[in-house]
């Protein structure tokens, strides 16, 4: 690979550089990304623990709390640490690192929720069908394409990426490092680059957002025709609401920041709306996708009881 500078760093600019801001934005996602560890660490335990929650359910939920953790951990404590001291430096191989890394999981994010939400398409629509359409075998191979498919995705971005010549300013205007912040910098033809992001990120994204989204539409008409109990309708649409803030606040700043045409004056935005993908979901899952669930409360009364008896 050829460098079009004799740098082999860059220099993350982060979210601000007003001191005072640094030590108030340090607190908010030190705290925001300690509930992320503590919250989906507490989830993967119990279910890995529990035998009433090895279900295919909680093996998909056990496959996000784990994603999530992973998720959080690549951009937040280079955010940390940028936030605290004055060297905000990324090596060119560490910057592929982490690029690969957040398309790897995000993407794997995005698909595992489609995969989550079809998994209860057939557990509602076809209880009697469940045990069969979702047996372990399936499950895991479901969660094996969803991660390799994932793999091969930001693996061609990192490639496409790496090789490009840099001979601009190496300040990338962002708190990680990202590719359309990355061909900001780059000096030559991009346009293979910018199409695979608004063609094949854009199209795995919502196409795995409008998958999720017909499933759990689908569940609520089933719902709706065909049981009359005003409880079992209501617990029913409680619980596909709360999924489908969730994949509204993972699926819309992604596509806000990938879909649209990369610009110098969008890379504000695109900061403000990664924070909400990078740190926000992956603390919400667990809320929202379990804590909320009776098993698992149950289940974790039960492992803080051997805990501290």
């Amino acid at each position: 690979m050829e460098n079009g500078t004799t740098m082999n760093e860059f220099l993350l600019l982060g979210l601000t550089s007003v001191q005072e801001l640094k030590t108030f934005f340090f607190g908010i996602f030190l705290i925001i990304y300690l509930i992320s560890l503590a919250g989906n660490g507490a989830i993967l335990v119990i279910i890995i623990l529990e035998p009433k929650l090895h279900s295919p359910m909680y093996f998909f939920l056990g496959n996000l709390s784990c994603l999530d953790i992973c998720y959080s951990s690549v951009t937040l404590p280079k955010l940390l640490l940028t936030l605290l001291s004055t060297r905000r430096a990324i090596s060119f191989l560490g910057c592929i690192a982490q690029l690969h890394f957040f398309h790897f999981l995000g993407c794997s994010e995005a698909i595992l929720l489609a995969i989550m939400g079809f998994d209860r398409f057939v557990a509602i629509c076809c209880p009697l069908r469940y045990a069969i359409l979702m047996n372990h075998q399936v499950c895991v191979l479901l969660a094996v394409v969803a991660w390799l498919t994932s793999f091969l995705y930001a693996l061609m971005h990192s490639v496409l990426t790496a090789r490009l010549n840099f001979c601009r300013s190496l300040k990338l205007h962002h708190f990680f490092c990202d590719v359309k912040p990355l061909l900001e910098l780059a000096c030559g033809d991009t346009q293979l680059n910018q199409w695979l992001i608004s063609i094949i990120t854009g199209g795995i994204s919502m196409g795995a957002f409008f998958l999720t989204l017909l499933s759990y539409l689908y569940v609520i008409g089933f719902l709706l025709f065909e049981h009359q109990s005003c409880s079992t309708l209501r617990k029913a649409l409680s619980t596909c609401a709360s999924h489908l803030m969730v994949l509204c606040l993972f699926y819309g700043p992604v596509g806000f920041t990938y879909i649209r045409p990369a610009s110098a004056t969008s890379m504000i935005q695109d900061r403000m709306v990664a924070i909400i993908y990078s740190a926000v979901t992956p603390v919400l899952n667990p809320l929202i996708y379990t804590l909320r669930n009776k098993e698992v409360r149950l289940a974790l009364k039960k492992v803080f009881s051997w805990t501290f008896c």
